[in-house]
């Protein structure tokens, strides 16, 4: 049953549609034209947009890639200096890994899973617009330091000592702890709508269990970026703080460990080769079977395979430490994990193994099938690899080597890049007028492939003949010359490959507005059904994995208005809400139109870590304070209130046009929010832990520590902005529209509280003279004080801004979103400080 009562099968053909509907539909999400076009912010034209600059980001990364290729194709080269090398070095893997290989994930997932979904869009495109103009953005001008000698020089990783501002003094490391400030927001971003979009936002029936395996994939994806990202974000921030300040983090004189650095980066980075693999492993579960005509074979059993590598992901960050001198027992239990993780995967291949033999009948291969077919030889290598190095007395020997370089872009490159130029001409005619060319395809397909061989095969001789990862020359009596020079050799090729697929694209990619070139494959999921701007001109039921193949003459139905929101009910742009579990329609939700809100927001946090950068604090404020000017701009229209009736979407279904409490779309991403929030707040707490391990010595014992009424009091203020945010949540229920100045009265005391709370805090490690930069004891504290400040900073803006709306006359007991967001994060600001002071004041008191 629906909302209402009313049942979910298909929809009779009913009477003609009214005149003008589709006019009017088109009217309302039809773009921008001329240059206000950048302001567009639904789902076609921002994933267009947002692939298009990551493969912009894959070719400059490649171009670096053919100058160290070039620079190692001879012995005792000296085409580039070993600055120069390094800095080129350090560029092509960052740009590779933060640049291209997470944002292209999220970008193809946001061209295509409200499509797959069936729905109108994802349910906050401004956001979505603002996560890609911030990386397009911050993310050019963090690649044009490598023209101005600025570019990093410490390695994609940034391992400190030799990051610190002992080793490094100028700005460059500067330039990537806080130059990809932006990607690190765009990334969470991109994972809340993704998130928030795949549960809520599925065409009515589309069930768990019905929900395409590439929805699933960025699922998972998506969680992983909630639970990974915050690790590498607390990691430059304390990196960057040291750097600047002369708090010791990672300075062993005062307490600090290096070490600490490679906990936080690969608790991020093992993880992060998954996010980058599963999105592919799910093009791949969506490719074969339209290229075979066959459903996919063991979709449970996918399906439990993509939770399952996302999951032991998060045991394997230690994979990259076997060198480090970690207790043989730590070292037997990551070895076991990385050698589990292989299971996940074995069951997906073998799943896509067992749908091609069960084709009912045999295909004429085509340009995708031959990219996955690839896939599957590199990647299959690339794991054989991964087991060989994840047993440690093979890893210390192969460590630091050529092997680990091979092995590294066989998973990377033939476990991604190979499947997503799969997707590029699998799902072309998806956007395109004309599909890609079969002829140009094959020869992109065996160029890269054979090139691909031809450079990162050899590598694992020259890695077990003894070659070290990032030398930028070697002596000639070595004997690595002619291996290194046919890895040249087949990079070139590679290069070859990528160029013709880029004359294939320009000769045939045409976007069109009006037509594409449709359902070329006769393939069985939602995003191949006729669309245009709005996506489809009605939004189906779906009763099966593969509703083209099962449900026949869908396409025309949907086509002609036959099933649910044919048309703009509301006069604006909107898509239909549902349940997580079972899909069933709870209300719709108004979107946005264009609008410069997303991109100048988007322009003024890139300009403020890029001039924050350079030391240039006064402009980065401003370029701050546009930014947060901005948001809040959008965020006041975002929430309209239940200014329209409720609507009858079709099929005996009426919805309203509003949702308050847990099952708002913007209540879950909060809480996608908080979850992140909460994971940065953990990893902050794992440092502290992880110190103290380390160097117990510079830990106090409770004599030196502040008085126990400071954080009483400080506790006491913190429970008692809570009791206030609670208190108002009654009275909003209670009291009418004249009498809200109680609501606002006690948000503002409660904004008061809090900054009371973090001020005795302050104060009290002040006067017992704690100070940040004396030990990595101090250094911790701080950085906890901070942090719980940045949440501070954040609800006062959120307290004040809700205190705004209820002066306007926005928030009342029907229109009370804004004001459940705030109160979800403040209770959360007052968790996290409480925990933060038990940990600070009683743990040096339990182990002095």
């Amino acid at each position: 049953m629906a909302q209402d009562g009313s049942t979910l099968d298909p929809l009779p053909n009913p009477l003609p549609r009214p005149d003008g509907e589709l006019e009017e539909l088109k009217r309302v999400w039809k773009p921008p034209s001329g240059f206000a076009f950048i302001t567009a912010v639904n789902n076609t034209y921002i994933g267009l947009f947002y692939v298009g600059t990551a493969f912009l980001f894959f070719l400059l990364a490649g171009v670096l890639a053919l100058l160290m290729r070039t620079q190692l194709a001879v012995p005792e080269s000296d085409l580039l200096t070993p600055d120069r090398y390094n800095q080129i070095f350090t560029m092509h893997g960052t740009v590779m890994m933060f640049l291209f290989a997470v944002p292209v994930v999220e970008a193809v997932g946001v061209l295509l899973l409200p499509n797959m979904l069936g729905a109108r869009d994802l349910p906050f495109p401004r956001l979505s617009a603002y996560a890609f103009w911030a990386y397009a953005v911050g993310g050019l001008v963090f690649f044009g330091t490598i023209f101005w000698d600025l570019a990093p020089r410490g390695g994609w990783f940034m391992y400190p000592p030799l990051t610190s501002s002992a080793y490094d003094p100028q700005t460059n490391a500067d330039f990537w702890l806080l130059g990809i400030g932006f990607i690190e927001i765009s990334a969470i971003a991109g994972a809340i709508e993704i998130v928030v979009g795949v549960l809520r936002t599925r065409a009515p029936g589309m069930t768990l269990d019905k929900m395409p395996v590439y929805a699933w994939a960025m699922l998972v994806v998506a969680g992983m970026i909630i639970f990974a990202f915050p690790a590498v974000i607390l990691a430059t921030m304390l990196l960057e703080v040291e750097r600047a300040f002369g708090w010791p983090f990672f300075v062993a004189d005062k307490g600090g460990d290096p070490l600490l650095w490679q906990h936080l980066f690969w608790f991020f980075g093992h993880p992060e080769v998954y996010i980058i693999f599963l999105p592919a492993a799910g093009m791949v579960s969506m490719i074969i079977p339209a290229m075979t005509g066959t459903p996919l074979v063991g979709y449970r059993l996918v399906v439990l395979a993509l939770i399952g590598a996302g999951f032991l992901s998060f045991g394997l960050w230690v994979h990259h430490m076997f060198a480090t001198g970690i207790p043989q027992l730590s070292l037997s239990f990551f070895s076991a994990a990385s050698m589990a993780v292989s299971i996940p995967s074995a069951i997906q291949v073998f799943a896509w193994i067992a749908t091609i033999a069960a084709a009912r009948r045999l295909r004429p291969l085509k340009v995708p099938m031959l990219f996955v077919l690839g896939f599957f030889f590199l990647f299959v290598l690339g794991g054989l690899t991964g087991v060989m190095v994840a047993v440690v007395p093979f890893d210390w020997q192969a460590h630091d080597s050529y092997f680990i370089v091979a092995h590294l872009h066989y998973v990377l490159v033939g476990g991604m890049v190979f499947p997503l130029f799969a997707a590029f001409y699998y799902w072309t005619p998806y956007v395109s007028a004309k599909p890609l060319s079969e002829r140009l395809g094959k020869w992109s397909f065996w160029l890269m492939f054979i090139g691909f061989n031809l450079a990162f095969f050899p590598m694992h001789l020259t890695g077990l003949a003894g070659m070290p990862r990032r030398v930028y020359t070697y002596d000639a009596y070595l004997g690595w010359g002619p291996l290194n020079m046919v890895s040249t050799v087949g990079a070139f090729v590679i290069a070859a490959g990528v160029l013709v697929f880029i004359v294939d694209a320009a000769l045939h990619f045409r976007v069109s507005q009006e037509k594409n070139a449709g359902n070329v494959w006769n393939a069985g999921t939602l995003e191949w059904l006729p669309n245009g701007t709005y996506s489809t001109r009605s939004i189906p039921i779906v009763t099966s994995r593969e509703p083209l193949w099962d449900q026949p003459g869908l396409p025309e139905d949907v086509e002609a208005g036959r099933y649910y929101l044919p048309g703009a009910a509301t006069g604006r742009r909107e898509t239909i809400v549902t349940s997580a579990l079972d899909a069933r329609p709870q209300y719709l939700v108004q979107m946005p139109g264009p609008g410069w809100s997303p991109l100048v927001a988007a322009l003024g946090t890139a300009g403020f870590f890029l001039l924050l950068t350079v030391k240039l604090v006064w402009p980065a404020a401003i370029c701050g304070a546009i930014a947060i000017v901005m948001v809040l701009r959008w965020l006041w229209a975002s929430d309209p209130g239940p200014y329209h009736a409720p609507v009858d979407i079709g099929g005996g279904i009426t919805l309203p046009v509003y949702c308050n409490g847990a099952a708002s779309h913007s209540w879950w991403a909060m809480v996608v929010l908080i979850l992140v929030s909460g994971s940065i707040f953990a990893s902050l707490v794992f440092s502290y832990l992880y110190l103290w391990t380390v160097s117990p010595e510079v830990w106090p014992d409770g004599g030196a520590l502040p008085a126990l009424r400071w954080p009483l009091a400080s506790a006491a203020l913190l429970v008692a902005s809570a009791a206030l945010v609670w208190w108002s949540a009654r009275r909003l229920r209670s009291d009418g529209a004249s009498r809200q100045w109680r609501l606002q009265v006690a948000l503002t005391l409660g904004v008061l509280l809090l900054c009371g709370a973090l001020g005795l805090e302050i104060a009290g490690h002040l006067l017992a003279g704690l100070s940040p930069r004396d030990s990595a004891y101090g250094a911790v504290v701080f950085m906890t004080i901070a942090l719980q400040g940045v949440f501070v900073v954040t609800m006062i803006f959120m307290g004040l801004y809700t205190v705004a709306r209820s002066m306007s006359g926005l928030v009342s007991v029907q229109r009370r979103a804004t004001f459940d967001n705030t109160m979800l994060f403040w209770y959360y600001t007052v968790a996290q400080g409480l925990i933060a002071l038990v940990l600070v004041h009683s743990f040096p008191r339990l182990v002095g």
